[in-house]
């Protein structure tokens, strides 16, 4: 029993970001706002889940959740989404016949904003520079190189084991590019900070880890259980996140349960810290 409990004190100090067992942080304050994350998945334009209106009901969770800032990945600007109720935004897409890339949308002002171009490949990183009262706020939306594996049982079976092994390692090795990359243009930053994305890697990799760097994951200050946010029927697994630095105070953080793309929506309630 002893070494049992052990065993689970070493992992939950090592492993902690898997589970979180304390209850969710909810704190209210005047200064609230929310950022919210989502890969929406060209908003099921290829109807990978297959049901009508699931554009317009992603687009109606988030009007209803009311974000202050939504940043998202895999945005395509769907004729069927509206998401004009929020004042501003900065998009960057690429693509021939179908267009797509990351977006941001803010209630804020956006003073500036701009793309950090990976090479070779669709997946960006963008940010905005938004004013809330008298701060200057750098938001980064940043979506890491996908593994582009069927993640269904049957379809892995089917790969061909060493050529499955060498797909992933040239994935990591432009993941890693990507996030060099990405702490060059960190690096000149001055102003407060969120970093909201997709890494397509859990909180256990080496991207995870440098571009966290000092920052909070919101998920591990307000959190609570597995905090998954990609469908994989088999076991949680929590590859999208944001981050923010201690100038802000993280008041709440929820996943949410709306399955109408492979991800799922996540939020974290902040307030600047006087």
């Amino acid at each position: 029993m002893m070494l049992s409990f052990l065993v689970l004190i070493i992992g939950y100090f090592s492993f902690g970001s898997l589970y979180r067992f304390s209850s969710s942080k909810k704190i209210e304050n005047s200064n609230n706002f929310k950022v919210m994350n989502y890969n929406v998945r060209l908003f099921n334009l290829y109807e990978w889940i297959p049901e009508k209106g699931v554009e317009t009901k992603m687009a109606d969770f988030i009007k209803t959740e009311t974000p202050d800032i939504l940043s998202i990945q895999e945005y395509h600007p769907h004729k069927n989404i509206d998401l004009s109720f929020f004042k501003y935004k900065f998009e960057e897409l690429s693509g021939e016949k179908t267009k797509y890339g990351q977006a941001i949308f803010s209630q804020f002002p956006i003073v500036n904003s701009g793309s950090i171009e990976f090479t070779n490949t669709p997946n960006n990183a963008i940010f905005t520079d938004v004013v809330k009262g008298k701060d200057t706020i750098r938001i980064y939306n940043v979506h890491l190189e996908s593994l582009r594996i069927n993640t269904e049982i049957e379809s892995l079976k089917k790969e061909d084991s060493e050529r499955l092994y060498k797909r992933i390692g040239s994935t990591f090795k432009m993941q890693q590019y990507q996030t060099e990359l990405f702490l060059m243009h960190k690096k000149q930053c001055k102003y407060k900070m969120i970093i909201c994305g997709d890494f397509n890697n859990t909180a256990f990799s080496y991207v995870y880890r440098k571009i966290k760097g000092d920052l909070n994951d919101t998920f591990k200050e307000a959190g609570n259980g597995f905090g998954r946010t990609y469908d994989f029927k088999f076991f949680p697994v929590r590859i999208d996140f944001i981050f923010s630095d201690d100038t802000f105070a993280v008041n709440g953080f929820k996943v949410y349960d709306a399955h109408f793309s492979d991800h799922y929506p996540i939020s974290a309630t902040l307030s600047l810290k006087k």
